[in-house]
């Protein structure tokens, strides 16, 4: 039965936040779409932070090739699929999310890249 309970609670068909005293967190739709908006918000701010630093990390690289470097991409995305189960998040939800997020600030450095070509040079790389 607790495999059961496991399989069920992975798919998420059996509330997965649970207080000490044993209550869920949410006792309505609207309470937990309040509480996502407060988490989504949370991340916005997380991934405005991190692209902060993909644009310091643009001052180290002088073409678009070098933007992209697989192993560094594979890396990151690794990492996360790794340590999703120690945060209790399925291992599919991070390798998707970060592929996403990798993929847009490879995006965002190139942009920044070419910007940069063009003002010393006007001439895009």
């Amino acid at each position: 039965m607790a495999g059961f309970l496991v399989a069920l609670r992975i798919i998420g068909l059996v509330p997965t936040i649970q207080f000490a005293n044993g209550t869920t967190c949410c006792s309505s739709l609207d309470e937990i779409r309040v509480q996502l908006d407060i988490v989504d918000t949370q991340l916005l701010q997380l991934l405005s932070t991190r692209a902060s630093y993909v644009r310091e990390a643009t001052r180290s690289k002088a073409t678009v090739s070098d933007v992209n470097v697989p192993s560094r991409n594979e890396q990151v995305i690794q990492g996360a699929v790794d340590n999703a189960p120690s945060v209790h998040l399925p291992q599919i939800v991070a390798k998707t999310v970060y592929e996403g997020i990798i993929n847009s600030s490879a995006i965002l450095e190139e942009c920044i890249v070419i910007q940069k070509a063009y003002a010393g040079n006007h001439q895009p790389v």
